[in-house]
């Protein structure tokens, strides 16, 4: 494709932080950043050129604002698929449709990874309650549920265990369609960050040791350690297959197990990734810009390490420390998103250190 040239705007649906950490690289590049995102309360618009607030589902709006972009992106993975194809043709969609129709299926994402190479927990799709005690049955306990669809950040899961109210679950979990899932005994949760350039270029970020706090992202650490190390590169090798089997452009990241049977495919997201923050001090070019040269028909940047050691720490609801103490930390490169309200759960910004 021929490069988007300086000035063209960049479409983000989503209005979160990781649409405002997009919009951010891509002003250093150059562009202009139309926002489109239901929400008023927009930490993306704030940074940005233009602001669209509609539903998802308002073709209207949509076309519109399609047709005042050069090329569109999504910031996260649950903008619902089926209104977006109606735009294609309006402007060039960077990752396309299908990675989207894909992650928001765990079913279909398991299979779709396991059809090219990878290994899953076992599973068993759910699609009423009747069936739910048959899926235990086969998986074993203790395992876990999850909603097939709009699940993130440890929401739409419960734990199962041996005389647990499948009623009270079932319930819990919205009377929908779940997938009961196997725990994996494992050392180390780590992902795969990958960009694919328009021409098909494939780099990757080192990749982070990940722990979690309610199912929530606390903490990532790179190096990862001997365990994961030994198995990223077989992990890579299925993220590439999945990119390349999606065509897809722009930055993916893919979630895996490092287990004693080698890596275990967890989940794909087809954008940047609360698990490459680091990058941002902590490689040449960050996930973020890279995203951005991508979609733009750019030449990929380094993603090479900057230092021996990074370490990136979300900042969670409540839970912030005093942010003069932050800053008056000399190591500490702070990132806050703009929230005006710190709610449990809610990611307030992140905190990276560099250790050279």
């Amino acid at each position: 494709m021929t490069a988007l040239s300086p000035g063209s705007t960049i479409g983000i649906l989503g209005g979160g932080q990781l649409g405002r950490m997009m919009a951010a690289a891509a002003a250093q590049l150059g562009y202009r950043c139309h926002i489109y995102a239901p929400e008023a309360d927009s930490v993306a618009a704030e940074l940005s050129a233009a602001f669209t607030c509609a539903a998802y589902d308002d073709l209207t709006a949509l076309e519109a604002f399609a047709k005042s972009c050069d090329i569109v992106t999504y910031e996260f993975e649950n903008v619902p698929a089926q209104p977006l194809k109606k735009i294609i043709g309006k402007a060039a969609l960077r990752p396309g449709v299908a990675p989207l129709e894909i992650s928001q299926d765990r079913v279909a994402e398991k299979n779709f990874a396991e059809s090219h190479g990878g290994k899953a927990a076992a599973f068993m799709p759910v699609k009423n309650f009747n069936q739910l005690a048959d899926a235990i049955d086969k998986i074993g306990t203790p395992a876990i549920a999850k909603t097939i669809r709009m699940g993130y950040d440890g929401k739409g899961q419960a734990r199962l265990r041996k005389g647990s109210n499948l009623e009270h679950i079932w319930h819990d979990l919205g009377r929908q369609p779940i997938v009961v899932e196997a725990l994996v005994e494992f050392d180390a949760e780590f992902s795969v960050i990958l960009v694919r350039g328009a021409d098909g270029e494939i780099r990757f970020w080192d990749s982070a040791r990940n722990s979690h706090e309610g199912g929530i992202l606390a903490q990532s650490t790179v190096p990862a350690g001997p365990m994961v190390e030994s198995q990223v590169a077989k992990a890579r090798i299925l993220a590439s297959k999945i990119a390349e089997a999606l065509d897809y452009v722009g930055v993916m990241t893919c979630e895996f197990f490092a287990s004693s049977a080698g890596p275990i495919f967890n989940e794909m997201a087809p954008r940047v990734h609360n698990t490459g923050h680091w990058t941002i001090e902590g490689a040449t070019t960050s996930q973020f810009e890279n995203h951005i040269r991508a979609i733009c028909g750019l030449p990929l940047g380094d993603t090479s390490s900057t230092a021996e050691r990074v370490e990136m720490h979300n900042l969670i609801g409540t839970k912030i420390p005093d942010i003069a103490k932050l800053l008056s930390d000399d190591e500490a490169h702070v990132h806050l998103y703009g929230k005006g309200q710190a709610k449990p759960g809610r990611k307030m910004g992140h905190v990276t250190r560099l250790y050279r």
